[in-house]
């Protein structure tokens, strides 16, 4: 069962003191696509990148990681939302804040996703190769 929430209650931030580890390491272990990630490379693959959390009454609820080179690309990876907060625009006020940040908003953005495109199209990533999207810098989209 769902439980509703205030979404103006969830905080987004990338302060990895934040981090709930576990909660990180059972979202990707219950994912698609990282469910036979190690722990050891999770962990390894948090210390290199930027991390993103969701998180409601000091619970973490949301997960997402970016990996870039700062200067041209990043990408979006391991974007995820506990079960019991879906549906409620956890994902969206996440994505948006990557999308808007201001070390991220004049990069090409890449991910890929089996099922969510709705969700990254709007936030102006766009459908390449089946799951793959990328999304043009702001600057060359004005």
């Amino acid at each position: 069962m769902k439980e509703p929430l205030d979404l103006k209650d969830v905080m987004i931030s990338s302060d990895s003191s934040l981090l709930d580890t576990a909660a990180i390491l059972r979202f990707l272990h219950d994912s698609y696509w990282a469910s036979r990630r190690s722990e050891s490379k999770i962990l390894d693959s948090l210390k290199g990148s930027v991390c993103f959390g969701a998180y409601y009454n000091g619970r973490q609820i949301g997960f997402a990681r970016v990996v870039t080179d700062g200067a041209t690309v990043y990408w979006l990876c391991d974007v995820y939302v506990d079960p019991a907060y879906r549906a409620q625009g956890v994902g969206k006020k996440l994505i948006a804040t990557i999308t808007g940040h201001p070390d991220y908003r004049n990069l090409f953005g890449i991910l890929a996703t089996r099922d969510a495109h709705g969700l990254y199209e709007q936030f102006g990533f766009v459908r390449d190769h089946g799951k793959t999207l990328t999304r043009t810098p702001d600057f060359l989209r004005k």
